[in-house]
């Protein structure tokens, strides 16, 4: 996994991150250990649901308010996609539609059809009368997503950890562990 996680040097290169280089010249930015790659996959899973481009600006400002993995916090957004986007903004509005007025499955309704000089005013009444469950399950989904990633690094880690000392033990073979 380490070939594959961007370092400081390269990611800081990159005209969008540059400015923000300054701040996170600190190791716990990028050692990697289980509390803070389970931290980060969590703050990746939150801020991978929010809107637009605004994902890995979001997980930069998280990680650097949580101290932690910043690349891995930046990657893990990366499960948001156009073609995950739908699925996940309709299970958050299912959500925010059963906490709010306790209906669960409830078909989310379609988007106005958008007229050349109304989009802005269609969207917004759009928005008021539905973007109340979307308002509420987004911030919902991600919690819950950011905790079962928490859970599953967490855990995997130490699975790992476990199953490597095993074939440590049972080859005798320091290499064995480091080569895994």
């Amino acid at each position: 996994m380490r070939q594959k996680v961007p370092t400081q040097a390269s990611l800081f290169a990159s005209p969008w991150f540059k400015p923000f280089a300054r701040w996170f010249d600190r190791p716990y930015y990028w050692q990697l250990n289980r509390e803070r790659a389970a931290s980060a996959v969590a703050v990746g899973m939150f801020c991978g649901l929010m809107p637009g481009p605004t994902q890995m600006l979001t997980a930069l400002i998280v990680a650097y308010a949580v101290r932690t993995h910043l690349p891995v916090a930046l990657l893990t957004t990366l499960y948001t996609n156009p073609l995950t986007y739908i699925p996940l903004y309709y299970c958050a509005y299912q959500i925010g539609e059963g906490l709010l007025y306790g209906q669960w499955g409830k078909a989310m309704p379609e988007l106005p059809e958008f007229k050349l000089g109304h989009l802005g005013t269609e969207l917004w009444q759009w928005l008021i009368q539905f973007g109340k469950p979307l308002l509420l399950g987004v911030p919902v989904l991600g919690m819950i997503l950011a905790t079962l990633g928490y859970i599953v690094v967490w855990n995997g880690w130490q699975w790992f950890a476990v199953v490597c000392t095993q074939t440590c033990d049972h080859h005798s073979e320091i290499k064995t562990c480091k080569d895994h």
